[in-house]
């Protein structure tokens, strides 16, 4: 993603801004009071979809945009937007396309106003996100034919009121300045993520046990054997089909809820379905429950995670199948790109937010990512398959394939990841590649499926923790968050003892 900062242009980090009031409240013009279409009513359409069409917490309003002013590009318009009006309650703001293979080059803004005010914030940049997440190309998530072009997500907070402005770049041919068009069926999605879950893992954690990189870790008592939440058992790297293929639903006890089975299926080698959490675990832990030789040496501290169960995913969203890659060789850090004004309480609703705008409105299976990381340092379950296992996910167009991705949830062009995000990172992909025996120093040769930066079927010698950027012409994870990855290196490969 591009190193744009989710706040007002020029200022970083801050919360809405309270401008005068340009257009009275009741001046807006009103949101459409006709019934929630699917998208709206959390219904998804398509592959996976449930016959059942049970109305689930949150929603997405999509709002069509209009041409603004007279300004025209060969064959369109090169400014559209939606004027300021009022809207049902929504946290998280987007724009799509009907093509996922069209680019949006221009610049997408944004205002919104807080609920219950009659102030807007400034105008917020919107990263354009062409082309460089996503399922590969050929896999059946690609060509499922419900995948459409979108902008990242940019979380803004409760608001009701919204205004939003896209423009065609201005940009050069032999005739001089052109307007290249805009992409057809561009929709504004407004998502509201839905209510908290009643108990969530919180306050936020520091991931015990907090074994320093090098530190003797044999013995482990209390919480860091994660007898907190239950009798740890067997971890299992959970090697499973030929790459890129799709298995069925997996069973879970017979007593639970389908949900509760669905929410984090497949963790049932880490602690019980439908728990909020994956206790902590100490490295000799870890070690005694490695099976292989190279894996088992290497071993790494299990960080704490939050499971989807705990920040609230609802799995009737989601594609039921889960799609497995035949290992994990490498981990892709991201930054999430929306935006630095949240709290660390508000994490699952950001992520809530994320995950219903990747499948109602980007039109994929799941949640792109694999893991995320709040600026607390709170770790969580991304994409449905089971944190240990090698779970196909859709982070770094032509290299989701046996690779992992992590998402910091902010933005970190300009602003400086907290240590304690980067430190979660560390933790992470060393519990993560430890499982497969990866060292977090050394390099890796991958294959492209074909990401813009490198051919399909090129091979590419990577670090084995990349950034984005290093997979795909994007400035992701942000220029400040990939200058600490030389130190997330270093300090993942102390925590297995190398």
């Amino acid at each position: 993603m591009r190193a744009y900062l989710a706040t007002s242009i020029g200022v970083a980090c801050t919360a809405v801004l309270v401008l005068p009031l340009s257009l009275p409240a009741g001046a807006l013009a009103a949101s459409p009071a006709a019934p929630p279409s699917g998208r709206d009513a959390g219904v998804r359409t398509g592959p996976g979809a449930h016959s059942a069409a049970a109305a689930v917490p949150g929603s997405t309003e999509s709002v069509p945009l209009r041409p603004l002013g007279s300004t025209r590009a060969p064959g369109g318009i090169a400014e559209q937007g939606v004027a300021a009006r009022e809207v049902r309650p929504f946290s998280l703001v987007g724009v799509v396309w009907d093509d996922a293979d069209d680019e949006l080059r221009g610049t997408v803004q944004v205002r919104t106003r807080a609920v219950g005010s009659h102030v807007w914030s400034d105008w917020l940049e919107v990263e354009t996100h062409n082309q460089e997440h996503g399922a590969d190309p050929g896999t059946q998530e690609r060509d499922s034919g419900t995948v459409r072009g979108s902008t990242a997500p940019l979380w803004v907070g409760d608001s009701d009121g919204v205004e939003l402005r896209v423009r065609a770049a201005e940009e050069e041919d032999e005739t001089g300045p052109v307007r290249p068009l805009l992409p057809r069926g561009l929709r504004l999605e407004l998502v509201d993520p839905g209510e908290e879950p009643e108990a969530l893992p919180y306050p936020p954690s520091q991931n015990s046990p907090e074994t320093r990189p090098g530190a003797e870790s044999g013995t482990a008592t209390g919480a860091e054997s994660g007898t907190a939440t239950g009798t740890p058992v067997s971890l299992g790297t959970g090697v499973s089909p030929a790459s890129g293929t799709m298995t069925g639903e997996l069973a879970g006890p017979a007593a639970m809820s389908a949900e509760d089975r669905a929410s984090s299926a497949a963790n049932e080698g880490l602690t019980e379905l439908g728990a909020a959490e994956i206790p902590a675990l100490t490295k000799a832990a870890v070690a005694a429950q490695q099976p292989d030789v190279a894996a088992k040496a290497y071993a790494a501290p299990r960080p704490r995670i939050i499971t989807r169960k705990g920040w609230g995913a609802n799995e009737s969203l989601r594609e039921k199948r889960f799609g497995y890659t035949s290992t994990v060789k490498a981990a892709f850090v991201h930054h999430s790109a929306t935006g630095n004004n949240y709290t660390c309480k508000q994490s699952p609703s950001v992520l809530r937010g994320i995950y219903r705008y990747h499948v109602k409105s980007s039109g994929w299976r799941d949640i792109g990512y694999n893991f995320a990381v709040d600026k607390c340092g709170n770790i969580y379950e991304g994409r449905a398959g089971g944190v240990a296992k090698p779970v196909l996910g859709a982070h770094t167009l032509g290299f989701n394939t046996n690779t992992t991705g992590i998402a910091v949830l902010g933005s970190y062009g300009g602003t400086n990841p907290p240590a304690a995000a980067t430190t979660a990172v560390a933790k992470l992909t060393a519990w993560k590649l430890g499982l497969h025996g990866r060292n977090p120093r050394a390099k890796v040769t991958l294959t492209s499926g074909g990401s813009g930066k490198y051919g399909k079927g090129a091979r590419v010698s990577l670090n084995t923790i990349s950034g984005h950027r290093d997979g795909f012409r994007t400035d992701c994870p942000g220029s400040r968050l990939y200058g600490k990855l030389g130190t997330v290196r270093t300090s993942a490969a102390r925590y297995q003892g190398r």
